[in-house]
């Protein structure tokens, strides 16, 4: 019997109307489904690529020939599959910074933690699902220094036909910060390791890879965004520079903040915007109703706290309103060129006030889930300190005092192992690699914020927080001023966090609690430990795996602000980590 030789609904017996009913459904939310996700493939060649900035050629690392490289589109509900070939002589990984990778640690890249770094002339896949994320995030390198020109952007789009909770915008365009060194980064940080010192500040910052107007021999190499009048336009601004917080502005122009890390927020308005290496934003900016006969600087400078050696220099782009046809005659050079006031350097009340504006959007369909029973509570300090000289390696020792610069958490210096540490753990060899006993507050109690110990010193090793599966956490850091108070962007792999308080001096374990937002506090995953000051975060354990955790400042990576955690398996299927793949590389 072919489809025209089925009875009409009208006289074919209610049980087979029934039937066709639910096939038809069936079918319909079949496509449906099929529609709304669906598997997205990318392939990535390393490759060195000359470039040309600031009038300096130089061959570097990018992806696809490209600098900033490709970018990734994809829905929420998607699986994401990119085959990542190595044709450089660098050992190399992908992070997708951001992407909570549920059961699937293997793909998320940081060298060394959860895999081996891809090696000349190999190949690896990373393959996830993007899970209750849209938004904004990025992807970058995570060996070294190499994720100074390996990085992208990640643009996740709301499942079909559901909208954004706020005004739809006439165009998207991603707007990524960056930083520029003449010399080779790898360089760079291999010569401040050996001498123990800072490392040489980069030279210049970009704007989707464009230094700007305002240094030298870059007038041609500007950024442009090209408007029209009485549009709104979604910027996605991402913050990929190595080792720098940016205070950004447009002239004339207020934008409405909308998103964070790929979680929607409460909107606000504001002319100034402050990102931290590691944290993008998503913000609208409504376009005036009429050509302004005017054109716009869009710059971006250094916050800078403590110690850091930064580029003191300003990156512009230029926000640029197409000529209508009445003005067709206007050449846009006449037209004047206006600048925003950007804060001072170390204008921390800037910095806070943006930060502390920051809620979650916590709506009946976007749910702050706070967790509000707590299992386990850490105590942890970040900050700077040092380490012995070791003149046998002819290391200088540049250091306070002769010695070599360190970074610690809770007085640990992470010591990156051989073995890439989610495979340690996975195959019950954790006793070779690493040991499960992080502490959960500082060994030594001190002044944190106030006048330093005589010792600077920091011991080292590598040492893991375990948690069971599940786990509800609440962490407090401490910023520390043993050699100088400084803002530390702390990144959290696999997992979004509550930022729940924050604060001035050193923690106060009787009081501060009673001020934490329980109700709609901004959900990340990389936060601000402010200069001189703490946040506390909270996040539940259920992605099994290990967690790398470290300051996105690349510098004080280097130096050792890093540690990570263990979730172990939970009962359920869902609640395991998936076996490795194949092509897993090796050590």
């Amino acid at each position: 019997m072919g489809i025209h030789d089925l009875p009409s609904s009208s006289t074919a017996p209610a049980f087979l109307r029934l039937s066709l009913f639910a096939f038809f459904l069936t079918m319909f939310l079949t496509v449906e489904h099929a529609l709304a996700a669906t598997t997205r493939h990318y392939k990535f060649d390393i490759k060195l690529q000359k470039v040309t900035r600031l009038c300096h050629t130089k061959s570097m690392v990018t992806v696809n020939g490209q600098f900033p490289g490709p970018r990734i589109v994809a829905r929420e509900g998607d699986r994401v599959v990119i085959k990542v070939v190595n044709h450089v002589k660098n050992n190399i990984s992908i992070h997708w910074h951001g992407i909570r990778q549920l059961q699937t640690g293997w793909a998320d890249g940081p060298g060394y933690v959860t895999q081996c770094p891809i090696q000349t002339g190999q190949s690896y896949v990373y393959n996830f699902t993007i899970v209750g994320q849209r938004g904004t995030l990025f992807w970058h390198a995570h060996v070294s220094w190499l994720r100074s020109t390996v990085y992208g952007p990640i643009v996740i789009l709301p499942k079909l036909g559901v909208p954004y909770p706020f005004t739809k915008p006439h165009k998207e365009v991603p707007i990524i910060f960056g930083e520029w060194w003449n010399a080779d980064p790898e360089a760079v940080i291999a010569q401040a390791l050996q001498t123990g010192g800072g490392p040489n500040a980069s030279d210049a910052y970009t704007i989707n890879g464009f230094p700007g107007p305002l240094y030298n021999c870059s007038a041609k190499d500007t950024f442009k965004l090209k408007v029209k009048p009485g549009k709104t336009y979604l910027l996605r601004l991402i913050n990929a520079a190595l080792n720098d917080e940016l205070f950004f502005s447009i002239a004339n122009h207020t934008l409405q903040v909308v998103e964070a890390d790929a979680v929607y927020v409460k909107p606000f308005a504001t002319d100034i915007l402050l990102i931290a290496p590691g944290q993008t934003t998503n913000v609208l900016l409504r376009t005036k109703p009429k050509f302004p006969n005017a054109t716009f600087f869009m710059t971006a400078r250094p916050y800078v706290t403590g110690l850091a050696t930064f580029d003191n220099s300003t990156l512009a782009g230029i926000l640029e309103y197409q000529l209508p046809q009445s003005h067709s005659t206007l050449s846009m050079k006449k037209l004047p060129l206006f600048k925003p006031l950007l804060p001072a350097l170390n204008d921390t009340s800037s910095a806070t006030k943006f930060t502390t504006n920051l809620r979650s959007l916590a709506s009946a369909q976007f749910p702050a889930n706070v967790p509000q029973k707590i299992d386990k509570r850490f105590f942890f300090t970040i900050g700077l300190g040092t380490t012995p000289c070791d003149k046998n390696n002819n290391q200088t020792c540049q250091g306070p005092n002769g010695t070599m610069f360190a970074a610690s958490v809770n007085n640990i210096s992470f010591v990156t192992p051989n073995t890439a540490l989610l495979q340690a753990h996975y195959f019950g060899k954790s006793h070779e690699v690493y040991t499960p006993d992080f502490p959960t507050s500082p060994i030594h109690a001190f002044n944190y914020t106030g006048t330093p110990p005589n010792n600077t010193m920091v011991s080292n090793g590598t040492k893991l927080v375990v948690l069971p599966y599940n786990t509800s956490v609440e962490l407090v850091m401490q910023d520390t001023s043993i050699l100088g108070a400084e803002s530390h962007p702390l990144h959290l792999h696999g997992f979004n966090f509550f930022v729940v308080g924050q604060g001035f001096g050193n923690f106060d374990p009787n009081n501060d609690p009673k001020n934490f937002n329980l109700v709609d506090p901004v959900e990340r995953n990389t936060v601000g430990v402010p200069s001189g000051g703490w946040v506390a975060i909270r996040f539940l354990a259920d992605n099994p795996g290990v967690w790398f955790m470290h300051c996105h400042l690349e510098i004080h990576t280097s130096w050792g602000l890093k540690m990570a955690w263990v979730v172990l398996d939970g009962k359920l299927p869902n609640q395991k980590l998936l076996p490795p793949p194949a092509d897993l590389p090796k050590c």
